[in-house]
């Protein structure tokens, strides 16, 4: 079976920019806009929308469960997450949200994305729907309290009370230990990701949307250098074309945007020959440019239960600059009230009983190394290999970093008052000291923080390495355009989420002003 319909746009992904870009160009009845998302709607998934069950979802039937190719000089069992549901990421992740960084921004504007300056981006975060809001006090409990007050004064940084006020208008921090600001409903403890505050309202009332679930594009359709729509399969088997009468949008993210464009032949000409498929477009750039937060772990047991009041197990952070010369913090840590256990028990180590275990987990804010995503075969049902490169960076600095973290963070374990919570360390244990064996274990050890990125790098019109220009067309194409993260030229320094909703929202309006200027050309 095989049917056709035609939109003024298409979106491909139902995930934190789509959500965006799916209301936001629907508020004009006159335009008609398909959603196509691969999993199931979330409006009945309690699991889904209860932001403290978040851990029962990663590598669930929700989950694309991604993994990387061997890594010599890091962790080759990470299982990357990427969520097949409706809202993406923001249905499957912490929702911890950060406004962006002045000087993050300042960075893409020098790797050539222009108009994406810190007074534009943050016009856009205005804007954001997301219910985002420090962690309310019913959530706060005693331990957390406590690890704050002590890593503030290990790590001589400020108690923050929120984040966010402090990126609104200077636009980012030094450093400082608070807890977090969270999207999410503090009577509830439901998620505020992108589907909600930007599909559920909308999906029953506006005719102009469509949206497909459950849905899987597999080819995008090209008339020369015009993209008209896409190929797809239905979860009942059926083929479907979805014309594009304006644009094609993909919002795939960093993982399935760029293997969407190579399997249709947009990419590395001789890299996709080599696969099996046949080049259309040679855009090189594509797969390109891998980022991640990679993080490390450590564990200690407590001296009694953890208190059961959280959001979602991982309530605070702390912020450290280490260099003077950056205004933004270098590493960044996660409170995790569970054990955490993934890795360290792969590497041998017991976990603590449940309920008795916290975790630290320094990461890699700007990490420098750099990975690439690309095809194995032609066949759409094949996961692509990701090779994140862990570790890989000349100058050593990811190492450094993690090393750095994890003694700081047993300075942290040793201050008053939340010394007086813990009992014993147990990975990697107190024997291990030396920079070397804190290395061969951090790395051993470490994880992803869950934030691919960079895969289709926005850059210069000029620039040949580029995937999308400022205005997020693909270049070389008419009418095809990628918002998500795999835009991003650097990974921003604290958890993305709010940069993809203003990426989305931003997008919205660019699609608009090119739509009624005709101008939806890459160049």
């Amino acid at each position: 079976m095989a049917t056709e319909t035609t939109y003024d746009y298409v979106i491909v992904g139902g995930g934190t920019a789509g959500s965006v870009i799916a209301n936001r160009l629907t508020e004009d009845p006159g335009t008609t806009v398909c959603l196509i998302e691969g999993g199931p709607d979330d409006r009945d998934l309690e699991h889904v929308l209860r932001l403290r069950d978040w851990l029962s979802v990663l590598g669930g039937d929700l989950d694309m469960r991604y993994t990387t190719v061997e890594q010599p000089r890091g962790n080759s069992d990470i299982l990357h997450s990427r969520a097949r549901v409706l809202g993406g990421c923001s249905s499957h992740n912490t929702l911890i949200s950060f406004r962006p960084f002045a000087e993050d921004l300042d960075d893409w504007v020098a790797a050539g994305a222009e108009g994406w300056d810190n007074a534009t981006v943050q016009s856009y975060a205005d804007r954001i729907r997301c219910n985002i809001v420090p962690i309310a006090e019913k959530d706060r409990n005693a331990m957390v309290r406590d690890w704050v007050a002590s890593a503030a004064e290990a790590a001589d940084v400020p108690v923050v009370e929120d984040f966010n006020a402090l990126t609104s208008h200077g636009g980012g921090f030094a450093e400082g230990a608070g807890f977090l600001s969270i999207a999410y409903d503090p009577y509830t403890g439901h998620r505020s990701s992108a589907s909600v505050a930007y599909l559920h309202p909308i999906m029953d009332v506006r005719e102009n949307l469509t949206v497909m679930l459950e849905t899987w594009v597999d080819r995008l359709l090209l008339d020369g250098d015009r993209a008209t729509g896409v190929r797809a399969t239905a979860a009942d088997g059926t083929r479907l074309t979805v014309n594009a009468r304006r644009e094609v949008v993909l919002c795939a993210g960093a993982v399935d945007t760029p293997r969407l464009l190579m399997l249709s032949g947009i990419g590395n000409a001789e890299e996709l020959r080599a696969v099996g498929v046949e080049p259309v477009h040679d855009l090189p750039g594509v797969g390109e440019n891998l980022l991640d937060h990679p993080e490390s772990i450590i564990m200690w047991e407590t001296d009694r239960p953890v208190p059961q009041n959280t959001v979602m197990h991982s309530d605070a952070a702390l912020f450290v600059r280490r260099d003077d010369s950056d205004p933004r913090p270098d590493l960044m840590f996660h409170i995790y009230q569970i054990p955490f256990d993934d890795n360290t028990k792969r590497l041998g180590y017991e976990s603590p009983p449940d309920g008795w275990a916290v975790c630290m987990t320094p990461n890699i804010p700007r990490s420098r190394s750099r990975g690439k995503l690309s095809l194995t075969s032609a066949d759409p049902s094949v996961p692509p290999a990701l090779d994140f490169r862990y570790f890989t960076d000349p100058e050593g600095y990811d190492e450094k970093t993690i090393v750095d973290g994890l003694r700081i963070a047993r300075e942290v374990a040793a201050a008053e008052p939340f010394r007086s919570w813990i009992r014993r360390e147990v990975a990697p244990g107190p024997a291990v000291t030396t920079d070397e064996e804190l290395s061969e274990y951090g790395r051993r050890a470490a994880h992803t923080v869950y934030h691919p990125a960079g895969t289709c790098r926005m850059g210069a019109v000029s620039d040949d390495t580029a995937v999308v220009d400022p205005r997020l067309r693909v270049r070389g194409l008419r009418g095809l355009r990628v918002a998500d993260a795999s835009v991003f030229p650097t990974l921003p320094t604290p958890n993305p989420m709010v940069m993809v909703l203003a990426l989305g929202e931003r997008a919205a309006d660019l699609i608009r002003q090119d739509g009624r200027a005709g101008g939806g050309e890459g160049r």
